[in-house]
């Protein structure tokens, strides 16, 4: 039975449909049914390179897993054990501990700095922001390579110094137990300060105008505005950054490699440094361990760490 409506042909009038029965229902089955074989190659690539390896990651720390053993036998924790009671393991953690706060503090500070001196959108600040975001942009290595050839006692900046001063200067920059590794926090958060900048400022066009001429009327002056008004506003983007800069660090392999790899006397042996020499040295097993050490202390710090931001911000 069809149905007609006035001024309708009865040869071009529709075939009435069941109740509850979408006109067009299986092609909606068809095509709910179309991506599914689609999906199973991703997920067979993303199982095999991916999810397996991470499960081994659990499996390896707990076995005798070495270049110098035909087999692979579970040895509990004695991996962990050995690690612990060596002490370099804490060692090399505390200073990937002292480098990410390093370079979280330095980043965030220079990127909310530029932020501020570059928000007003002329031709000028927008040539600066494309100039600082291009580090971001490069390989780790290849600027880790070119600031260890700059901070060399014969390199470009001893060499400017000297010209500035009249007389040679060779300061070995990356020569001091005590302050190289703040030099290559320093170079790691140069690389990646144009990111924050780029944060911070999408943060300070959100803020509306009207706080800030609030603020002025009553009496409030460019700092007092700031700081009173607009940095609190800016917690969203201090938390992501932080936290980003933070725990990012924490597997920070390739810039601390290119410019001291490690040295002088270990004193900036990252843990990736430590798990890649003993990878080198045959003891996988033990590398592996570390490796695990390293993903639990980068969950552990993450909770409280992003916990307490989130509450700073529920606070302002």
């Amino acid at each position: 039975m069809t149905r007609t409506t006035p001024g309708t042909s009865p040869a071009l009038a529709r075939p009435a449909t069941p109740a509850g029965r979408h006109p067009r229902g299986p092609g909606r089955r068809e095509a709910s049914a179309h991506p599914l074989p689609f999906l199973v190659p991703a997920f067979a690539v993303m199982g095999l390179f991916f999810f397996l390896p991470t499960l081994f990651n659990f499996i390896y720390p707990f076995t005798d897993w070495s270049a110098f053993k035909p087999q692979i036998r579970p040895v509990g924790l004695r991996n962990v054990n050995d690690l612990v009671a060596d002490g370099s393991l804490f060692g090399s953690l505390r200073i990937t501990l002292v480098y990410a706060v390093l370079v979280a503090v330095f980043q965030n500070v220079f990127g909310l700095v530029l932020a501020v001196l570059l928000e007003r959108d002329t031709r000028v600040n927008r040539f600066a922001r494309v100039c600082l975001f291009i580090p971001v942009l490069m390989s780790a290595l290849a600027v880790g390579y070119v600031f260890q050839a700059f901070l060399k006692p014969d390199g470009a900046l001893n060499g400017m110094l000297g010209g500035v001063l009249g007389h040679p200067v060779r300061v070995p920059w990356l020569g001091s137990p005590t302050w190289t590794v703040v030099v290559v926090a320093l170079v790691h958060a140069w690389k990646w300060m144009g990111l924050s900048m780029l944060i911070f400022l999408a943060g300070l066009k959100t803020i509306p105008e009207e706080l800030t001429e609030a603020a002025r009327i009553d009496g409030a002056g460019p700092w007092q505005s700031f700081w009173r008004v607009r940095f609190p506003l800016l917690a969203p983007a201090v938390t992501f950054t932080v936290a980003t800069a933070l725990l990012g660090t924490m597997n920070g392999f390739d810039i601390v490699q290119a410019t001291t790899g490690g040295g002088p006397a270990r004193t900036t042996e990252v843990l990736n440094i430590f798990i890649f020499r003993t990878f080198g040295q045959g003891l996988y097993a033990q590398a592996t361990a570390m490796s695990l050490v390293l993903f639990l202390t980068v969950v552990l710090l993450a909770v409280p760490v992003i916990r307490l931001l989130r509450r700073r911000e529920a606070i302002l």
